[in-house]
């Protein structure tokens, strides 16, 4: 017979203790120890389970798992080509950004390809079925499920045999074989543990929707992004009816993949060109402003990075970065009077990324950089030049990854200038359309400009 026993889990970090305590001994939260039933059974002998086999790599078939798109090209670029068989997908973001509904359009263009589950949890049917006929799907005979316990939905998985199951939200799943509540720890841990088992066991693709905690991480223990294939994030700038999937994990393609989408009353719509959102429509050059070339996973991008210079009125200057690193922009400052003989110590200096987008490679130092100088200055940088490259410490400009698609992106833009290391200089078998000044050092930079 098995035993019972009372452990402790913390909600937080899923660490376990033995008894009750004020504060976890792990990860320090208060308050985050709540009982939980585990069952304690006696091990067997050594020898009373066979012993598995051992196999060799080269012995192992490595044939590419077939992909199946999704209708949608925005979401099969994150995904890393379209639905691979047998993966687990987690896909997080702020409530009301838009997960239900583009998981519904998701579901109807795989329709005719798939045979397709939807599994919801914290809606009623009727509401599932309201909000496909005001997206206008092209398709309403999606078979639909509302319930929360993951043995009755792994039965009628097993019984319908889908290829593409979606479950909206995994922290409304809870297992008949545990006592605590729905969304705890050891339920979000068991029930995804069987979700992920039934799909490498029968080749079932499923998209897990999780929630976020107030600071934007899915919310439950770690171990549940361990245990998936891919994990995506929904973001968004308030305010903003874009709306951007990053990857932050895939087995199966490249992380940080980008795919932009506008919401409209119709649904989730794909942005055919992304670049044009980030960049501001001025009729002319204006000063602070300048266009680099950011790599999202393999996408590269056209951003404006825009600065604002003006006169401090209080004792400590002000330093404020958005989409870009607050300690960076400091540093950056520092060499700037170091390397390049300007000084700003007396001077407020905002910077922004136009259109919410976060950029965190080193690619933003130079554009930044421009951006200050030419507010400093009053002097405007050439509507069609771009800047790229990373900046260091001894003032030297150093090269950056994918230097060339960047600058084959901005031709197809009708960029015709372009301010890049020296080490990212295209290779003479590249023909570029373009002007290409190649810098090592700030004080070069600060000359062309």
């Amino acid at each position: 017979m098995a035993k019972q026993r009372s452990i402790y889990v913390c909600q937080s970090c899923g660490a376990t203790a033995p008894k009750w305590a004020g504060q976890c001994p792990e990860c320090g939260e208060w308050n985050t120890l709540v009982e939980s039933v585990s069952d304690t059974r006696r091990g067997g002998y050594a020898g009373s389970s066979p012993v598995p086999e051992v196999q060799t790599l080269e012995s192992i078939s490595a044939e590419n798992a077939p992909r199946v798109s999704t209708g949608m090209p925005e979401v099969d670029r994150v995904l890393g080509g379209g639905i691979v068989p047998g993966a687990v997908c987690l896909i997080g973001g702020d409530p009301g950004i838009g997960k239900s509904t583009l998981l519904l359009q998701v579901l109807a263009a795989v329709q005719g390809r798939l045979p397709t589950l939807y599994v919801t949890g914290e809606e009623s049917l009727s509401q599932v079925s309201l909000r496909a006929r005001r997206l206008g799907l092209t398709r309403m005979d999606l078979p639909v499920l509302a319930e929360t316990r993951v043995e009755a939905i792994l039965q009628a998985m097993a019984v319908n045999a889908p290829g593409f199951v979606v479950i909206d939200s995994v922290q409304t799943l809870s297992s008949d074989s545990l006592d605590s509540a729905p969304g705890s720890v050891s339920q979000l841990r068991e029930c995804s543990a069987q979700l992920v088992r039934f799909a490498k066991n029968q080749g079932c693709s499923i998209v897990l929707v999780g929630h976020v905690t107030k600071e934007g991480a899915i919310a439950g223990p770690r171990v549940l992004e361990h245990m998936v294939d891919t994990v995506l994030y929904f973001e968004h700038d308030p305010g903003s009816r874009f709306r951007i999937i990053r990857a932050v994990k895939n087995r199966f393609g490249a992380v940080n993949e980008l795919g932009v989408f506008a919401m409209g009353d119709d649904g989730l719509k794909e942005v055919a060109n992304p670049s044009a959102l980030f960049l501001s429509r001025h009729e002319e050059a204006v000063p602070g402003s300048v266009i680099m070339v950011t790599r999202q996973g393999s996408r590269p991008l056209l951003v404006e990075v825009q600065s604002l210079v003006d006169t401090s009125h209080g004792s400590q200057p002000r330093r404020v970065a958005l989409g870009l690193e607050g300690n960076r922009l400091n540093m950056l400052m520092a060499v700037m009077h170091r390397h390049g003989g300007i000084s700003l110590a007396d001077q407020d200096v905002f910077a922004n990324v136009v259109g919410g987008m976060r950029i965190q490679e080193t690619a933003a130092d130079l554009p930044l950089l421009m951006a200050a100088l030419s507010s400093l200055r009053g002097r405007p940088v050439p509507m069609d030049t771009v800047v790229f490259g990373e900046v260091g410490l001894a003032g030297e400009i150093r090269p950056v990854a994918a230097g060339e698609e960047r600058l084959q992106e901005a031709v197809k833009h009708g960029f015709r200038r372009a301010l890049v290391p020296a080490a990212n200089q295209p290779r003479r078998s590249a023909k570029l359309d373009m002007e290409i000044v190649p810098l090592q050092r700030l004080s070069q930079a600060i000359d062309a400009f």
